[in-house]
């Protein structure tokens, strides 16, 4: 039997239906949405094991925080009606078939990284649901992402296009020109176009660095922010070496 593990990015998917609602306060009302969008999603995926991961209710931010206070620190917080809900939220879920996994001490985006990699790696199928191009560092021939309200896959020729690099040069490509809203700056003046330009010639960041022959526009910029840039690339690059706890079996997905 051919094992495909679907793993929903949950809080990814719950806000972004929550802010499409007139009324925040209406939970049911999100109850509801998010039940009908994950039945489609089973439909159209079609999983043999599936999982929910959710970040820690306290916005944990772990490791990267300890590493860079600034990270997220401006991160507008989850309202509150929706913070009381997700455990009514979670039920219905459940009812769906679909287990929680909640992150201790880490992000999800770490969480679902290293399950999604660990089943990869055994040579299954993977479909993360999530519109956080973050994941694309990940990506493999049996690892794919789905942004489910684009309708859309995050593939190789999704990178190609946005990005203009490698996806094994992501990490880089974000250590130079940082992502909006997480604190990470990358370098001032260095923008996606010089990016592409510096990273077309150099597979990474200390070959770009150490390059004599470097334009002479780009040395000026990153002269003296090397270290910062190699800090935003660590950032940027998500965990999959965390322990887990459970295994393969335990997400076996059951319709109700």
């Amino acid at each position: 039997m051919s094992i495909h593990l679907v793993i929903i990015d949950a809080l990814n998917l719950i806000r972004r239906v929550h802010s499409a609602q007139p009324d925040e306060t209406d939970i049911q009302r999100t109850i509801d949405t998010t039940s009908r969008t994950l039945k489609r999603i089973l439909s159209e995926t079609e999983p043999t094991h599936i999982i929910a991961v959710f970040d820690h209710h306290q916005q944990v931010r772990g490791w990267r925080e300890e590493r860079f206070p600034e990270y997220k620190q401006n991160r507008k917080p989850m309202p509150e009606p929706l913070a009381l809900g997700l455990d009514a939220i979670q039920q219905a879920w459940w009812e769906l078939g679909i287990d929680s996994l909640l992150s201790d001490g880490d992000e999800a985006d770490d969480l679902v990284a290293t399950l999604a990699v660990k089943v990869e790696n055994q040579q299954h199928q993977v479909t993360i649901i999530s519109t956080d191009k973050g994941y694309c560092q990940l990506l493999s021939p049996s690892l794919r992402i789905r942004d489910y309200f684009q309708h859309r896959w995050l593939d190789q020729a999704f990178v190609e296009k946005e990005f203009a690099v490698k996806v094994a040069q992501l990490s880089d490509y974000w250590g130079l020109t940082g992502i909006s809203g997480t604190g990470l700056s990358g370098i001032a003046g260095v923008g996606p176009k010089a990016a592409r330009e510096i990273l077309a010639n150099h597979e990474t960041l200390e070959q770009a660095f150490a390059d004599d022959e470097l334009p002479e526009k780009y040395k000026k910029k990153i002269a003296g922010n090397e270290q910062h840039a190699l800090l935003c690339r660590e950032l940027a690059s998500l965990k999959t070496d965390l322990e887990l706890g459970f295994n393969l079996q335990d997400l076996r997905w059951t319709k109700p």
